[in-house]
């Protein structure tokens, strides 16, 4: 196998901001290092990754900033940064696919801000590419599941809201429940995500790319994707609290202590 891995890390940390992040999620520290360099660090350490493509802003500042902040440990580290998408996530991924090698037989994806993905993991995703062409992690919804939609919060208006807003309130927004949804059968989808090369490209070739994810890209094309057991402490970076959480669960687990600055 000649795996090259992408990392796709043009977002604008949105979501991660509006919940009280004080930078880009990407930016923030996990044990002396960024999440960006953990995550990093997660595919630098194994023989079996002979390439990395991070995928940067598209804006031509923000990508000369991203750069310039990231460039030289990127390097460091035996990666390769390009541009990436200007609004989606799968325009950075289909930017990344243009700089792969032509030797490359198979191209994992993963998301820039899950940084405590263990090598048992990776281990797991890979043996099983070996003999299927699209392979993904996925771990069993455990909690009940609803859906809800919103709505505006029922009540008299409270006289101080006019000069206080949301201060101090403990929930300012309400959603009404609209029914329950049967989990038997439904995973919770993570990354890497693990392909045939050709495959990837072919899903990538579509006029409509657009997904949640690069296996439904797959799926669009009608092909297999096999699923094998991800890991609860692979979680992806969204919200502020969950940094926190990446925080307590970050320990040294294997291979954390070998070099990281292997030269592709």
């Amino acid at each position: 196998m000649n795996l090259t891995v992408i990392i796709p890390a043009a977002g604008a940390s949105t979501r991660y901001s509006a919940s009280g992040g004080l930078r880009h999620k990407l930016e923030e520290d996990i044990a002396g290092r960024a999440v960006l360099y953990r995550s990093l660090e997660i595919f630098t350490v194994r023989d079996d990754v002979k390439s990395i493509i991070v995928a940067g802003p598209h804006d031509e500042a923000a990508f000369d900033e991203f750069r310039e902040h990231h460039g030289p440990k990127i390097g460091f580290y035996g990666a390769k940064l390009c541009r990436g998408g200007q609004t989606h996530r799968y325009e950075s991924v289909q930017a990344a696919l243009a700089e792969v090698d032509h030797d490359c037989t198979h191209v994992a994806i993963h998301d820039a801000a899950r940084p405590c993905a263990s090598q048992r993991l990776i281990d797991r995703v890979l043996e099983a590419a070996q003999s299927h062409d699209a392979v993904i992690p996925a771990i069993a919804v455990g909690d009940t599941i609803k859906r809800a939609e919103s709505i505006d919060d029922a009540g008299a208006e409270d006289p101080l809201d006019a000069l206080l807003g949301d201060s101090g309130k403990i929930n300012t927004s309400y959603r009404r429940v609209m029914g329950t949804v049967d989990r038997a059968g439904l995973v919770l989808v993570q990354t890497p995500q693990v392909f045939k090369r050709e495959l990837i490209e072919r899903a990538y070739a579509q006029n409509d790319l657009a997904s949640t994810d690069d296996a439904g890209l797959v799926e669009r094309l009608g092909e297999p994707v096999i699923v094998v057991e991800g890991e609860a402490r692979n979680i992806k970076i969204t919200r502020a609290e969950d940094l926190e959480i990446a925080r307590a669960l970050f320990g040294p687990g294997e291979n954390r202590d070998r070099a990281s600055h292997k030269r592709f």
